[in-house]
Order: structure tokens, then sequence, then C-alpha cells
């Protein structure tokens, strides 16, 4: 995957962009003396939790900057795609403000996306581009992007999700290619942004970056899914306690150390426990769904095992009285931002930087990971309290706060 290969900037101003959502209503030309910003994120047509994050972040920065959006469409062939089944279903109800101009978007291959894009950003010229991190499927046109941006005298922000995904790891020579790929998109850019301190030591390790350049900014809620008039996903009785699992699940989601402590659970009260299971099953990951298949309480057991569209997603956390999160690792995770959003206890593992993630949430009750008796007893402990809902502390208004201190105090210093 070149980067940047055969980038002859002069053409750009002969170009047509002939794909875009929003830019007919678009602003006018940023004030050049303010800070104007062009996010770079996932878009729908495979559709992830990052998509959901772009579209907050993008639509927040609105409320305050002139901003603009460009996506990248197709991330990977699509043979290669867990969720290939999917791709550009309508799935998501996310649309972005009308205000934002949005190009979608660029694809793996290129083609002539990645010069549309090129094209989309210097018929714009915001003061920053802050690319998503999140998979290394996208640093190719990510170093294509930000060797325009640095050329046409935008900076660029770079904000980690993750340092690695670690599927993408595994395939030979991946690894080598993530890190010189992101060292070198780490030489192009002004500012780096994590969402934990625990991320930013394992950023800055990772690609050697300064510390002093590196921002721990919050991640900001996934309030997307109305709370009105949403029907429950709810086989449990009322009486039961109706445990949620959601999200892709794989092999470092722990979904099977769930499954063994709702075991323990439903042998000693039979009556007084259900789980819920929404997830697609990634990798030819199939143990946890095996454990289901074969539990003796499979009858008590709710699976939904494909991607569910926004409204499925309001009824499965409408349903539940507590979600469970049994992560072995994470840097962050979408489904803990919706519960929280919903007010909802949570159980999670104590790995990575999902204690900073829950910080004065006071819903949460951390057990160690690999560890079914450990979620059994925390369920317990959620249900024994009375029914609370609790208060999600983060905003989005914070994020763009702290985004607003960084971009002027260094990023444009």
């Amino acid at each position: 995957m070149a980067a940047g290969g055969g980038l002859r900037l002069p053409m750009l101003g002969r170009m047509t962009i002939e794909t875009t959502t929003g830019d007919a209503a678009a602003s006018p030309v940023p004030d050049r003396s303010g800070v104007s910003v062009c996010v770079v994120g996932s878009g729908t047509a495979f559709l992830s939790g990052l998509s959901y994050y772009t579209h907050q972040l993008a639509s927040a920065f609105a409320e305050r900057y002139p901003t603009q959006v460009i996506l990248m469409r197709r991330l990977i062939p699509a043979r290669f795609y867990p969720g290939r089944e999917r791709i550009a279903a309508p799935l998501s109800n996310i649309a972005y403000p009308s205000s934002v101009p949005v190009y979608d978007g660029i694809d793996w291959f290129w083609g002539r996306t990645l010069l549309r894009g090129i094209a989309f950003l210097r018929r714009h010229r915001p003061s920053v581009l802050i690319l998503q991190s999140w998979t290394g499927a996208v640093l190719h046109s990510f170093l294509a992007l930000a060797l325009a941006a640095r050329l046409m005298g935008i900076r660029v922000v770079v904000e980690f999700h993750e340092h690695f995904e670690t599927a993408e790891a595994r395939i030979p020579g991946g690894r080598r290619y993530m890190l010189a790929a992101g060292a070198a998109l780490a030489r192009l850019s002004s500012g780096y942004v994590v969402h934990s301190e625990h991320d930013r030591e394992v950023v800055r390790q990772t690609f050697g970056l300064p510390d002093v350049d590196i921002a721990t900014i919050r991640h900001g809620p996934y309030d997307q899914y109305s709370h009105e008039g949403v029907a429950p996903l709810r086989e449990a009785p009322p009486e039961a306690c109706n445990i949620l699992f959601f999200g892709t699940i794989r092999t470092y989601k722990g979904l099977e150390d769930l499954v063994r402590g709702f075991e323990e659970l439903a042998r000693e009260d039979p009556d007084g426990y259900w789980l819920t299971v929404v997830g697609e099953p990634w990798e030819d990951w199939t143990l946890p769904l095996d454990l289901i298949a074969a539990s003796p309480v499979r009858d008590r057991i709710t699976l939904v095992d494909h991607y569910v569209p926004d409204e499925d997603v309001a009824s499965a956390f409408a349903g539940a009285d507590v979600v469970v999160l049994p992560y072995h690792r994470s840097s962050a995770s979408g489904p803990l931002h919706i519960a929280m959003a919903w007010g909802l206890p949570v159980v999670i593992t104590h790995v990575g930087g999902l204690e900073e993630a829950a910080d004065g949430y006071d819903g949460t009750i951390f057990v160690p990971p690999h560890d079914p008796q450990a979620i059994a007893e925390a369920v317990r402990a959620h249900r024994a309290a009375p029914q609370a809902r609790f208060v999600d502390a983060h905003s989005w208004a914070h994020t763009i706060d702290s985004y607003d201190r960084l971009l002027r105090e260094r990023v444009l210093a």
C-alpha cells in the first residue's frame, strides 16, 4: 500500500468533487483568524463504533467552529472484512449537520477517491486536520492526506483510539508495517490525542512520541440513541435481572467468562437471572457461542448474533438491568459509553484504559479479567442494590474544551 504515490498537488485545482454529503449547504469559507477543523474518520459503509465517534466529534466541533468531514468509505477489500454481509446496509441513523460539508469518501484502493478527498481538503482549507486512527487499513490514506495537508499549511493532529488493531497485527508483516507507517504519520503531525493516561504511555512508547505533545482528552458520551418510545428488547421476565452483553464477539471481549459466570448465577437462582447477548461474531471466534448452545440454562439466554440497526441498539439497552463487559484487554469501549449514557449499572474488567473511561460514573463495578466468579459476584451486588440510574459525567462540550486548549496552546501556537 503505497503512501502518497503519484500525488501531484498542482492538478487538484482542476478537479471536480463528485460525491459529497451536505456540501451544498456548507458554511462559507472560514474566517482565517479563527480555528476551523476537518475531521477524518470512518464512514457508514463499514459501520462500527468509530463511525459514530467521528459523527459525534464532528457534530460537537460544528457547534463551535467551522467544520468539515472526510470519511474513509471502503476500508479494505470486502472479502477480507468480517462483517462483509452488511457492508453499506442501512443500519445507522447517522446524519451530519447541514452546515458540515462531508466528503464520502476515500476507498482503501484509492482510484480517484483520494484525489477527490485532497481536492475537498484544498477547497475548504481548515486550520487543522484531525485523523481518527483506529486501524492500519487507513494508514496509507492518512499519510497521503497528512502530506497534502502539510503542503497546504494545514496542521495535523492524530487521535489514537488504539495503537494497533490486534487482528491486523497478527498478519505477517502487519505489525512492522503499522509501526513504520505510524511513525511516518507522527512525523507529519503537530499533536496527538489519546483517551486515557494508560494509552498515553502505550502510544508514546510505541511510536517514540514526545510526551509533551500528547493530550489526554476524554471520550465523549454515546448519547445518540433516543430513550423516548423505545420498545425494550427483553425476553427476560419482569422479576429477573436481565444481564446485557453488547458488541462484537471477539477473542479479547471475554464473553465466554460471562457465560460461565451467568451459569453460576442461574444455578443458584434459576428464576432470578437472564442473559441477553447482542453481538456480531468476528474472526471465527465461536467459543462463547458454543458455550451458549451447550449451556444447561440455554432457555434463559437470548442470543442476537448479528450487527443490529440503531433502533435495536436502543431496545437492547432499554431492556437491560445491568451491562457486563468482561474484556481481556481494551483501550476504550463504545458499549461502555452507551451504557453510561443510559445510566445503567455496569460490570467491567479492570484492564487498559477502562478505569479512566468510567471515571466519575458511580454505577461501575470493576472485576479482574478471566474471572467468571468475580463477574457473578458483581452482578449479585448490583441486583442487591436499589434500582437506580446513574449520571454520566462525560460531555462533548468538555471534549471540545480540551481540544480547544490543545489546538490554541500547542498545535496552532
